[in-house]
């Protein structure tokens, strides 16, 4: 017992001194140390420089103590470390790579479950605006979907799934931007009376495809007004060989508008594209 007693005394010695040290913030003992090949000693101090908050330098040393910690008790412990001082210094794809390497080393480890949902968070976190290329936003939500899949019953759950919405929101956005942009070029770039592809075909094909992947979203009104929208102006600036039979499909996706949202405020378009329609499509008859 006396001896446990002088073990205890000795380690809490050596962390005040380490939080002493740390807390003057001298930069040449900083380099001294991480020059160190004492790795039990690099690694005290890392842990120190964490809880700290000097995310930095912790990641730093924890870098070459991941190496030497190998098979050791200590392994799982600094690589998650590790993570969390990168997730914590913002550098979140080096930090999703590390709790993807600790999760694939360590499936049952200690802190399987935490790097699991974390590897996600660190996707979330990089994830940019809907206008930007959303591969960090598929790759989060695949993630959190996978994290539900080993982890059903855990704590963060809820949080995961509450992510996976979102960001399933942004995808969604980002597909009624292209498709709404379409819709604003109109004919420019794709002359419609030259045979070629329009941009109103294109707005089209996206908002239906989004649809498509997304049948339940928010944004379903929205796609479907761009949609009805984009068929009558396509009827309309037809050439004549295609007028007649762009007006009958503009007409129908009016009246298919009309039906899933009779509430919406586009109903008094929708009845006024059905009109114009109908006068093309009679006097064709």
């Amino acid at each position: 017992m006396h001896v446990n007693f002088i073990r205890s005394m000795k380690k809490t010695i050596i962390a005040l001194l380490f939080a002493a040290f740390l807390m003057s913030g001298c930069a040449n003992e900083f380099n001294r140390l991480y020059k160190s090949q004492d790795m039990a000693y690099k690694y005290e101090a890392a842990k120190q420089y964490f809880a700290l908050g000097k995310y930095q330098q912790a990641a730093t040393l924890l870098q070459d103590v991941v190496t030497s910690q190998k098979g050791r008790n200590n392994a799982q412990e600094s690589l998650y470390m590790l993570g969390m001082a990168l997730y914590n210094n913002k550098d979140y794809e080096a930090a999703s790579a590390t709790f993807k390497k600790y999760f694939s080393s360590y499936p049952k480890g200690y802190f399987a479950e935490q790097a699991s949902f974390n590897i996600g968070e660190s996707l979330y976190e990089s994830a940019p605006e809907p206008r930007l290329d959303q591969t960090p936003t598929i790759g989060a939500i695949t993630a959190y979907q996978n994290f539900m899949d080993y982890f059903p019953d855990s704590r963060y759950r809820e949080m995961a799934q509450q992510r996976l919405f979102e960001l399933q929101d942004r995808l969604v956005m980002k597909e009624f931007l292209s498709a709404q942009l379409y819709y604003n070029l109109g004919g420019y770039f794709g002359n419609i009376n030259n045979g070629t592809e329009s941009n109103y075909e294109s707005c089209i094909i996206t908002a239906q495809n989004a649809l498509k992947s997304y049948p339940y979203s928010p944004m379903r009104e929205r796609f479907s007004e761009l949609i009805m929208k984009s068929k009558y102006y396509l009827a309309k600036n037809s050439s004549e060989e295609k007028k007649v039979e762009r007006y009958r499909d503009a007409e129908d996706e009016c009246y298919a508008f009309i039906n899933e949202f009779p509430e919406s405020k586009q109903v008094t378009l929708a009845t006024e594209y059905i009109a114009k329609c109908k006068k093309y499509t009679r006097g064709a008859e």
